[in-house]
């Protein structure tokens, strides 16, 4: 235990120790759900190292870890040989090149096998369609029929199930356009409104400029 000890307390070990230490105290704050596991994917790009596609919480825990263990395994062995002197600092730094280049190997190597369980972005959901215009794709909508092809973000699209709640006040039928402003968790269908497409305003256009008149014009 004592060995043990020792070995914690000397460099290089202590600095990956001191680096664990914070590496579990955000982990148990996620736990608790004082932090986000993706709190600093905006601020690192660790895909040019290689450690890539997962967030990168991840692979800095784990390159801390394994460098923490590797460290740590060096001191060990250190401490048990009778080098002293430069020799010695030198083997603690050889120690320390070692152990973060070990860790930045095993890290890469568990990135690549469990980055398919970390997507990019979240899967589509069916929320994503509420507030889009939609078209009809049969003959008609009722309360309990009907059907229409709606646009992702992304351009592609979709057929889904939609009902109209009083269908006496507006028809829909093939080709006209619809507003889906509720999605039916039960029955796994959009409300849709009737909707005129042109009173959509589109996105909004940038104010024109007006250029200044020279002095003794006029415009």
């Amino acid at each position: 235990m004592r060995e043990f000890l020792t070995a914690t307390l000397s460099f290089p070990a202590v600095l990956f120790a001191a680096a664990l230490v914070v590496v579990i105290a955000f982990w148990l704050l996620v736990l608790a759900g004082a932090a986000d596991h993706h709190s600093f994917d905006a601020d690192l790009d660790t895909d040019l190292a290689g450690v890539g596609g997962v967030p990168v919480t991840v692979s800095v825990s784990l390159m801390v870890t394994v460098a923490w263990f590797t460290s740590l395994a060096g001191s060990v062995l250190l401490h048990r040989t009778d080098v002293t002197g430069t020799a010695r600092a030198a083997l603690a730094f050889g120690i320390l090149a070692g152990a973060l280049l070990i860790s930045w190997a095993v890290a890469r190597v568990l990135v690549h096998h469990f980055r398919r369980f970390f997507p990019d972005q979240p899967p589509p959901s069916r929320q994503d369609f509420l507030g889009r215009v939609c078209t009809v794709r049969t003959g008609s909508v009722g309360p309990d029929f009907g059907q229409a092809e709606v646009a992702a973000a992304d351009g592609s699209t979709a057929i889904v199930q939609v009902r109209q709640l009083r269908a006496d006040d507006a028809e829909l039928t093939s080709g006209s356009s619809g507003l889906l402003y509720a999605y039916d968790d039960a029955g796994e269908f959009f409300w849709v409104s009737p909707y005129d497409r042109a009173l959509d305003p589109g996105p909004p256009q940038p104010l024109p400029t007006h250029r200044r008149a020279a002095p003794g014009h006029t415009a």
